[in-house]
């Protein structure tokens, strides 16, 4: 398969979190030629929502998408109610940066509860209280499925599969607006996930993350391994991509706290891109 446009590299700011700044992480995909950059919401707080708005503009980047809304689930209606609220300014924050999508990572149980069916209901209402806004302000929403492993805590929704079935029924005409985040740290290992990947199609897939599973993994979280040097065929999962008819950015998220968080972060800047070619 031939090298992807290097044009459509992204950088998720998750990638150099601990060395930089949301404004300094701006200013290094300008230096480094990276024409994308998809921002946390707590670093750009910290910037100021107009202030990274202007210089993401200045700069020429894209933003591929806003990481993240969700965390829908909560023991009581007033903890619901303020998850819908706190993803209502995500998504006016999301216009305001004018980004492509806004992630969310759904959340996972409630405190004390064991009850993951009514969970992943109220994630289901949490999403369709949001929609309105959301498509008022066309800002797609983009949930993205995470590993299992996080079922309990983070994400309830765990497989590309389950979030599609969201879509279908909370858009069953596929009317826009609502759609998936691909990450391939957390879907890799689907025996559905070409299947899935293909009823998805270029309507709904929103966002494509890319980095690596390493063997061993010494943190679920935050030992994500750089492409290439882990386990994930990458090519293959971005071939499917392609066929489906995605042609968006393929932006990189690693977390990485005993590597690519250590090191200087133009350097990674740089590996990103190198690796970006060779192994995707």
């Amino acid at each position: 398969m031939s090298p992807p446009d290097a044009g459509l590299l992204s950088l998720n700011t998750a990638t150099t979190r601990k060395q930089w700044s949301l404004a300094q992480a701006v200013a290094g995909c300008a230096r480094h030629g990276i024409r994308g950059i998809a921002p946390w919401r707590d670093q750009l707080h910290e910037m100021g929502i107009q202030p990274a708005a202007h210089a993401i503009r200045g700069n020429g980047l894209t933003v591929t998408g806003l990481c993240r809304g969700g965390m829908f689930p909560a023991a009581d209606a007033a903890g619901r109610e303020a998850a819908i609220d706190d993803n209502l300014r995500a998504v006016d924050e999301a216009h305001a940066l004018g980004a492509r999508c806004l992630v969310l990572v759904v959340g996972g149980l409630p405190e004390g509860s064991k009850d993951i069916a009514g969970a992943r209901e109220q994630v289901r209402d949490g999403i369709a209280a949001i929609l309105p806004h959301s498509r008022q302000a066309g800002i797609p929403l983009a949930i993205e499925a995470l590993h299992p492993m996080y079922a309990a805590d983070r994400a309830c929704i765990n497989t590309l599969g389950q979030a599609l079935d969201l879509c279908d029924a909370l858009d069953p005409r596929n009317e826009g607006g609502l759609g998936v985040a691909v990450d391939v740290y957390h879907v890799w290992w689907d025996p559905q996930l070409e299947r899935q990947i293909e009823r998805a199609g270029k309507a709904r897939l929103l966002a494509f993350h890319i980095c690596d599973w390493l063997v061993p993994t010494r943190d679920l979280l935050n030992d994500r391994g750089m492409m290439g040097d882990g386990v994930i065929d990458l090519p293959r999962i971005r071939s499917w991509m392609q066929h489906a008819g995605y042609a968006g950015f393929h932006e990189v998220e690693i977390f990485s706290e005993l590597d690519w968080w250590r090191r200087d972060p133009d350097q990674v800047l740089e590996t990103c891109k190198e690796r970006h070619q060779r192994f995707c």
